[in-house]
């Protein structure tokens, strides 16, 4: 009996923790898909009356040459940025997992992107990109880049880029760093007696012992890079000519003060289910890599 009050206090407990936190989740985060996904089959422009439109949101998506072209940036920054943001913070993670002097002050300097809001990142580079660049290339006579990256239909993107995968470096170190120091030093004491060499340490111990965290990092990085929108803000406001305007600003832009809350609720949550659709392919893919290892 004693035991019995025991576990129904630690019940009360837990339901106490519980319940609080699965009815904000389901207010600010279950809530709004539903009423987004019903709003999807409407014509409601934000504002004032609406009528049912069944599928005609979800068929306009695919002669949308503005939502095109939002998906085409979207993924071509997401898979760049993804990629680059994985291979410079795995690099990191390795040297500053290594034996070197200041380590942990590094590592907390290293980590000051993460902290800062993309806002404000985002408007610092926006004032370097647009004046401090060009000055610099004016005084050294540098024609390449005495204009402004951002101002370039061409190669605003990168500039974008540049500073996506500046901010997000940082958590993505953090959690490499976590996962090299798991990895247990005989394994790399076993491998230097068998005469391997640096290289084929890692790519036979650390990367194998490593998949589970690349896991992780490569669902949080694409889903963070597909879902991009401060950087849009600061830097280029979907510009020039739209060439940068991602889903996640089209999506607010227009739903917001477009007048197209009910077509780009549509495009809200096919851009919610593909983001889905692409964590799980990528989880699974892993783990059986990791299986393989």
């Amino acid at each position: 009996m004693k035991s019995g009050r025991r576990l129904s206090s630690k019940s009360k407990t837990y339901l106490g923790m519980l319940i609080p936190v699965v009815i904000l989740f389901f207010a600010f985060n279950t809530l709004p898909l539903i009423i987004g996904a019903f709003y999807s089959f409407t014509n409601y422009r934000g504002y004032g009356s609406w009528d049912f439109v069944g599928l005609r949101n979800y068929f306009d998506l695919f002669t949308d040459s503005r939502v095109w072209n939002s998906y085409l940036f979207t993924f071509k920054y997401a898979i760049v940025g993804t990629i680059l943001v994985n291979v410079i913070s795995l690099l990191m993670g390795l040297a500053l997992n290594s034996k070197i002097r200041f380590k942990s002050a590094l590592r907390g300097i290293y980590f000051v992107p993460n902290i800062l809001g993309g806002l404000i990142v985002g408007y610092i580079f926006s004032f370097i990109f647009t004046y401090i660049i060009p000055a610099v290339g004016e005084t050294f006579n540098i024609e390449w880049i005495q204009n402004s990256i951002l101002a370039d239909e061409r190669f605003a993107w990168i500039g974008v880029l540049i500073v996506g995968v500046w901010q997000a470096v940082a958590m993505n170190t953090i959690i490499y760093i976590s996962g090299l120091q798991t990895i247990p030093e005989d394994v790399y004491e076993a491998s230097r007696i068998d005469g391997a060499g640096k290289f084929l340490t890692f790519r036979k111990i650390t990367l194998p012992l490593l998949m589970p965290f690349i896991s992780i990092n490569l669902v949080l990085s694409t889903k963070n890079m597909l879902m991009v929108f401060d950087q849009i803000v600061s830097l280029t406001g979907g510009g020039p000519a739209q060439s940068t305007e991602s889903i996640s600003y089209l999506i607010y832009n227009n739903g917001m003060s477009g007048g197209q809350f009910g077509f780009q609720s549509a495009n809200a949550f096919v851009f919610f289910v593909m983001i889905v659709a692409i964590s799980v392919f990528q989880m699974t893919i892993t783990n059986r890599k990791e299986e393989q290892l």
